[in-house]
Order: structure tokens, then C-alpha cells, then sequence
């Protein structure tokens, strides 16, 4: 068996080795790329309402449960903050609730994750650490081989020699430039 045929064979076997893990590394990739615009582990809902004639007084427990019990809110209250006097902030599991005192308005940010997405982000930015970062490692050697391996499946004027090695000259300058731009 010639080179070009066990290089193509590699080439080919760790493709379909590394399909899922590129598929999810290229969809998170992209997810955290846009960090900026929008939380790509967690869905976030937002509710307004209003509370007619909300009791007066401290901002205790008492007033904590009426709240809850009139906007229909359930799960156990991890805690309270009242940054003023106005405002009451009840925490609770995937829920977070603020309370205007004074008019009775309520602003409900009920949090949940994005379903695949999170658990695809969490593999992506190597949260698990232990034996993921070693696989992570193994599947990053294995991206290399393919990059290198793929530059000597076709010949002549589609490979290396030809539009193969312009496409390649390219896809080396264009990180240098934006290092340049950037950097």
C-alpha cells in the first residue's frame, strides 16, 4: 500500500471518528462566540404583573409568602434582598422575583437551560476537567492529523501544487492578518 492511500484512509477513518465532537464543538463554538447578544446555556423568560393592594409594613417573611401566593410563584425561597426601600427581591430556584412596594408592579425572571446547547458548551469549554481534558486533548491531535492529512489527498492542479496550495497559503494569512489587526 502506497503512502497516498494510507494517508487517505486516515484521513477518512478519523473523519468519521471525529464528526460528533466537531459538530459540537462548531455549534458551541458559535453559541459562545455570541456571548454578547444572548446567554447560551440558559433561557431567560420575563413575566410583569401586578399585585393590587399589597399589605403595608416591613418587608418580612409574612409579606415574602403573600407575594409569592398572589403571583402564584412556587419553589423554596433561597433568599431576600431589599436593595431600597421600594424594592423587594425574592430569590428562588430558577426564579427571580422583584417587587416594587410602592405600586405593586412585579417582575418575575424565570431562568432555564437550553436544552443540548448547555450540555454542548459545558463538553466545549472543558468544565468536566478529570479524563474529558485528556480525551479533549486526543480529539484536538486527531483535528491536527486531519488538517495535515487533508492537504495530500488530491494531486496536481487541485492539490498542494494548485488551488489546493492557494487555499492553503490563504487559510494561513487570514489569522495572521486579524492577529495583526487586532493584536
Amino acid at each position: 500500500m502506497n503512502w497516498r492511500r494510507l494517508n487517505t484512509i486516515i484521513h477518512r477513518d478519523l473523519g468519521y471518528l471525529c464528526f460528533g465532537l466537531t459538530m459540537i464543538y462548531a455549534i458551541s463554538g458559535i453559541a459562545v462566540n455570541h456571548i454578547h447578544s444572548w446567554n447560551p446555556n440558559y433561557l431567560i423568560n420575563q413575566e410583569r404583573g401586578t399585585i393590587d393592594n399589597l399589605p403595608g409594613g416591613p418587608a418580612d417573611a409574612a409579606l415574602t409568602t403573600e407575594i409569592l401566593k398572589r403571583i402564584e410563584a412556587t419553589g423554596e425561597v433561597k433568599n431576600t434582598f431589599q436593595p431600597d426601600p421600594n424594592t423587594l427581591q425574592i430569590f428562588l430556584e430558577g426564579n427571580t422575583v422583584t417587587v416594587n412596594l410602592n405600586t405593586g408592579e412585579t417582575l418575575q425572571e424565570k431562568v432555564t437551560n437550553r436544552p443540548l446547547l448547555r450540555q454542548m458548551n459545558y463538553l466545549h469549554l472543558n468544565h468536566p476537567k478529570k479524563l474529558w481534558t485528556w480525551f479533549a486533548d486526543l480529539y484536538a491531535l486527531c483535528l491536527g492529523v486531519l488538517a495535515c492529512s487533508g492537504l495530500f489527498i488530491l494531486k496536481g492542479k487541485n492539490g498542494m501544487k494548485g488551488r489546493g496550495g492557494w487555499l492553503t497559503g490563504a487559510g494561513l494569512l487570514i489569522p495572521l492578518f486579524f492577529l495583526w489587526l487586532y493584536f
